[in-house]
């Protein structure tokens, strides 16, 4: 039986679209399902235009907003193989998990530890020092898991993901495709990396460039060695 399809644009059979939605064909989760960015095999976030991320980012908070009442809406995306990529072609992944399971992911609190508000007084970055936008602080925990990790958190707190504002999600877009691309620059095209975005509570995003791969002390002890420096990122 085929998946249910949602379409963004023509109808079925019709190949006028930009966003396409299906159920998974394996899941995980009592609701699983996937988003497909693009038509294009051969573009990913890298290349999408920032009219493109945002539309992409809007579909993402219906989806959130859709299922929220079931459980705990998990949205994220894999890039490359040594991501956990299993399919090539440019696709994010929604979940929906029961209420009972417990996800262990950091709180927006912890990434901000240490992290020093911007003042406009300010000449330089100091350590730890958040860039801004118009809504939102781009910023790397002092305590970063992984090389390269940058969070990007509204500066409006208190609020579920599916409560963020179509100005919000304009400005978002703009801070992600300019991250993407600058991190496409620096480690050549196509780099892997996964995204994923922190529902309840303080939501915040979370990007993780996958340039290392763990070793027998990461995966046995669950304690990460990160031999870069979040200044310096």
């Amino acid at each position: 039986k085929e998946p249910e399809l949602y379409r963004i644009g023509g109808v079925v059979g019709d190949s006028h679209w930009e966003i396409r939605i299906i159920l998974n064909k394996f899941p995980f989760a009592p609701h699983h399902e996937l988003v497909i960015n693009t038509k294009d095999h051969h573009t990913s976030f890298a290349d999408f235009p920032v009219e493109h991320v945002q539309r992409l980012f809007e579909v993402y908070r219906h989806r959130y907003n859709e299922f929220s009442h079931q459980g705990q809406v998990y949205i994220f995306h894999n890039h490359g193989e040594k991501a956990g990529e299993s399919i090539p072609h440019s696709h994010t992944q929604i979940t929906v998990i029961p209420d009972k399971v417990m996800l262990e992911m950091p709180r927006l609190e912890a990434g901000l530890v240490g992290v020093k508000p911007l003042k406009q007084a300010d000449k330089g970055l100091h350590p730890y020092t958040p860039l801004e936008t118009s809504h939102f602080q781009i910023f790397c925990p002092p305590t970063s898991v992984w090389s390269d990790e940058v969070w990007i958190a509204p500066k409006k707190s208190g609020r579920t993901f599916g409560e963020v504002t179509d100005d919000e999600l304009a400005d978002f877009a703009d801070a992600f495709s300019r991250l993407i691309k600058i991190f496409d620059l620096r480690y050549n095209k196509d780099f892997p990396f996964n995204f994923y975005i922190h529902p309840d509570g303080d939501w915040y995003f979370r990007m993780i460039p996958r340039m290392r791969t763990l070793g027998g002390f990461e995966v046995g002890t669950n304690v990460f060695v990160n031999t870069q420096n979040p200044q310096e990122t």
